[in-house]
């Protein structure tokens, strides 16, 4: 489906079942539960998919081992609930999203004894609550087999070590498949749209009027129920259905920085359990590179924050203390910033002590608000979210949830080993013909058919990424900015954003000739790819 025909559908009389506001994890997954159950569903997103908060995360498909330590030590029910919620839930995404997700073995470094059995204990207590969700066993590691796994700790001072499991997956990549889960099921799902006001009829929400952000056209949606997804923003819609209502999120930032591969043993990643503030640090391979993060400070909400130097001196310092290698900023290939939206208690009076859940409510007007939660849970809220839409607008779904066992675009007929098969049938590099399979599961074929049509040339020397990629991003993945792509659809400015800054006039001229765009849109989207580097997107 074009964009033409998208908005076009978005154009028609009758009205949607439900109109889900913002294409992150959890309106994109909330989109695929309701249109799996049959119902007639519509997503709108003022940016591009996942732009703003959840393509920024730690790549982490986890149960989060910093809220088991908060349920042990506080004997805290509501954190516990959260970390065996969690962890179920990485296994349905691994399971349901294969290509663009795996378990990765972690070493958490100590170095004093009296942290062994405490941390030990804690991991092993991590495994038993993910049952057969399990992916491997924790098991402690003697000082000599730490570094084995992990050469670039510290070794002085360095006692033990705790080997334990958890997930990591592409985000972004993660998002753009479940809008075209969703789109594959029926539903009308278009990014760069723009709620401006909500529809009401009776005192009651039943639309909204939209906005081309790149046409400027305006025209108005009718739905029997509006679920507001939108995130650290969910205030704005709320307020826009009631200018009284008060605000109920707060957000943290959290930064990440990228290191070249030599941070990084490239299947084995570093969890440090409690940094000079307490916090959780991980250092992660991704695609490639070291991704480390993460910050964890209070943020004003905003849809590009910065990371900001004392954060860059943070993280820094924190890898110069566990490694025995040198660091300097000169090593730092990227850097981004990102929102973890909270949900507000107005009686606490400590918010870092927020259970990181989600909460969902409607007002009395109609509007259906989702917030909080985290990209691994993903799925659960939105069964959660579409249960409670079904029987607040009185819908009738054809379905029960389906979400369980359906796999994500791409992942039905995926092959851990596909990228071999493609090399032969297609001709392709080994590592281009690996990074397809794992981006694109079982799509990857007709990558390479894109290939095929003279677009079969790496975007850069330094990476797998080919030429083909954007077409296909312009084509069937919603990419209608060079930024959507260069970002997103791929993850080259979050990895080495020198290498996106020298290949992104080829991407706006690709896209030119795909999409029409004259010589002033052409500048225009080349501009906007050298702001967001400059910011750290």
């Amino acid at each position: 489906m074009t964009r033409q025909e998208t908005l076009a559908a978005l154009k028609q009389d009758e009205p949607f079942d439900l109109l889900v506001v913002g294409g992150g994890a959890t309106g994109c997954g909330i989109a695929v539960d309701a249109a799996l159950r049959g119902l007639k569903v519509a997503l709108v997103e003022k940016n591009d998919l996942a732009e703003v908060t959840s393509s920024r995360s730690t790549k982490l498909v986890h149960g989060g081992v910093r809220y088991l330590e908060k349920a042990v030590k506080r004997l805290d029910k509501a954190q516990y609930d959260l970390v065996r919620e969690g962890l179920h839930e990485r296994g349905v995404l691994l399971k349901n999203a294969p290509h663009l997700s795996n378990p990765i073995p972690f070493v958490t470094p100590l170095y004093k004894w009296l942290d062994v059995p405490m941390v030990t204990i804690g991991l092993k207590l991590y495994d038993l609550l993910a049952g057969k969700m399990g992916i491997g066993h924790s098991r402690l590691l003697s000082r000599k087999k730490a570094l084995q796994r992990f050469p670039m700790l510290q070794a002085k001072g360095l006692k033990a070590g705790v080997l334990y499991y958890d997930g990591q997956f592409n985000d972004a990549r993660m998002a753009v498949a479940l809008a075209m889960t969703a789109r594959e099921h029926g539903a009308v799902v278009a990014n760069h749209v723009e709620v401006t006001d909500l529809v009401k009829e009776s005192g009651h929400v039943a639309g909204a009027r939209l906005k081309d952000s790149l046409t400027g056209s305006e025209w108005t949606l009718r739905a029997r129920g509006v679920v507001n997804a939108t995130g650290p923003f969910g205030d704005r819609l709320r307020q826009m259905d009631d200018p009284a209502a008060t605000p109920i999120i707060t957000a943290s930032s959290g930064i990440h920085i990228v290191l070249d591969e030599r941070f990084a043993p490239p299947e084995t990643g570093l969890m440090i359990p409690k940094t000079e503030d307490g916090r959780v640090l991980f250092v992660i391979p991704w695609q490639g590179h070291a991704l480390v993060g993460t910050t964890d400070d209070p943020a004003e909400i905003s849809e590009h924050p910065r990371a900001t130097e004392d954060e860059v001196d943070y993280l820094l310092r924190h890898v110069r203390k566990y490694f025995d290698l040198s660091v300097t900023r000169d090593d730092i290939k990227a850097t981004w910033s990102g929102l973890r939206p909270l949900v507000a208690d107005p009686e606490a009076a400590d918010t870092s002590n927020l259970v990181r859940d989600h909460v969902i409510s409607m007002s009395e007007a109609g509007l259906l608000t989702i917030v909080g939660g985290k990209w691994t849970s993903y799925r659960r809220m939105a069964e959660d979210t579409v249960d409670q839409a079904v029987a607040g607008y009185g819908l009738e779904p054809a379905l029960a949830c389906q979400t369980n066992d359906t796999p994500v675009a791409g992942g039905a007929g995926y092959l851990p080993d596909g990228g071999a098969r493609l090399v032969g049938a297609h001709g392709l590099a080994a590592d281009v013909a690996a990074n397809l399979n794992r981006a694109y599961g079982d799509r990857a074929d007709a990558v390479a058919e894109v290939a095929a049509e003279g677009f079969d040339s790496r975007l850069h020397p330094d990476h797998p990424y080919i030429e083909a990629e954007i077409v296909y991003a312009v084509r069937h993945e919603f990419a209608e900015r060079a930024i959507d792509v260069l970002a997103r659809r791929l993850p080259l400015a979050l990895i080495d954003k020198a290498a996106t800054a020298a290949v992104a006039r080829r991407v706006v001229e690709i896209m030119a000739k795909e999409l029409g765009w004259d010589e002033a849109r052409g500048q225009a989207e080349y501009d906007l790819v050298t702001e967001r580097l400059a910011v750290a997107l």
